[in-house]
């Protein structure tokens, strides 16, 4: 069977979320920088329609492409929203809860400096429940440990043809491109041939994406996660509960580990870290989440509810580092 094929076979039967919106493009091929983000939320927050006004680029202090680029990156990363309170079709925009949290002018961590950031980022953006990306694709969706570009490219227009989206394979292209400088570093002679490209992403820094000594072949990053804080995972398998298993209040751990969208496929983890996660929150939420395991098989069951925000907040606060 051809590469084109197989993942046509691997993609049968799945289609996206009702109500999500597929987007290629809008970064203007540009990863976000260290300072982007929180120049998007403090603006928002300061003024809905700043990304509309004519002097944008003044105050945000980048280009135009960037300020469109910004605009993009808060929004996918659901930091930012449209607001419904604003009449019209200006674009008004607002931060969402989490995105004044982190970055608001009383933010958690307004200029990036935990560990803690870099993952829940990451876990915004590859989970939106409203735009999706290839960002969500490849980590929410895509199984292979490793793959080359074209691999890549033949899976997104699978996609592409069974959505009945319109895309052509040169906007496809250039999305994995930047997709892929998101996550893993470029190679050396890349670099040297587009020296605006080594303006690194702060998600380099989660070793997600791993580049073959022949530049040739990425591989995910499989495994342990030391800078993962528990709080963060707490967050993410709240939101997967309500998303994948609404209304129900047990989880198998095979379905956090490989179910599409879940923890263990957006951050990566195999099953002895997934299982030392679940464990840490049963500690740290006093037996609000418990693993159990009957005739061999392990449950995550949710026996009352929890506030990953107040976890985050006692994070980033200090109370609790690990």
């Amino acid at each position: 069977m051809s590469g084109f094929g197989r993942v046509r076979q691997e993609l049968k039967g799945k289609r996206m979320a009702d109500g999500i919106k597929f987007k290629f493009s809008g970064h203007q091929t540009f990863v976000f920088r260290y300072g982007w983000l929180e120049k998007g939320v403090r603006g928002v927050e300061a003024d809905g329609g700043i990304f509309a006004a004519e002097d944008a680029m003044v105050r945000l202090g980048v280009g135009k492409n960037m300020v469109e680029s910004i605009r993009h990156w808060c929004q996918v990363a659901q930091l930012v929203e449209p607001d419904p309170d604003v009449p019209g079709r200006g674009g008004a925009l607002r931060g969402t809860a989490i995105g004044l949290k982190l970055f608001g002018a009383k933010g958690w961590d307004r200029f990036m400096e935990d560990d803690a950031t870099l993952w829940l980022l990451h876990w915004l953006l590859v989970t939106n429940p409203v735009i999706g990306t290839i960002w969500q694709l490849f980590f929410a969706r895509f199984t292979r440990p490793d793959f080359s570009r074209r691999e890549m490219m033949d899976y997104v227009m699978s996609f592409v043809m069974r959505e009945s989206l319109k895309a052509k394979e040169s906007v496809v292209g250039r999305d994995i491109d930047c997709f892929l400088r998101t996550y893993a570093a470029l190679p050396r002679a890349k670099v040297l041939a587009t020296p605006e490209e080594t303006f690194a992403c702060p998600l380099l820094e989660l070793n997600l994406i791993q580049l073959s000594p022949d530049g040739e072949l990425y591989r995910f990053g499989i495994g342990r996660k030391p800078t993962l804080c528990a709080a963060v995972f707490a967050y993410a398998l709240r939101e997967h509960f309500e998303r994948a298993r609404a209304g129900r209040n047990s989880m198998s751990i095979q379905e956090c580990l490989y179910g599409e969208g879940s923890p263990g496929q957006v951050f990566k983890l195999d099953e002895n870290s997934l299982l030392e996660y679940v464990e840490r929150l049963e500690e740290v939420t006093e037996g609000a989440v418990i693993l159990d395991e009957t005739a061999g098989l392990k449950q995550i069951y949710r026996r009352r509810e929890f506030d990953p925000f107040q976890m985050l907040r006692a994070h980033y606060r200090g109370e609790d580092r690990r």
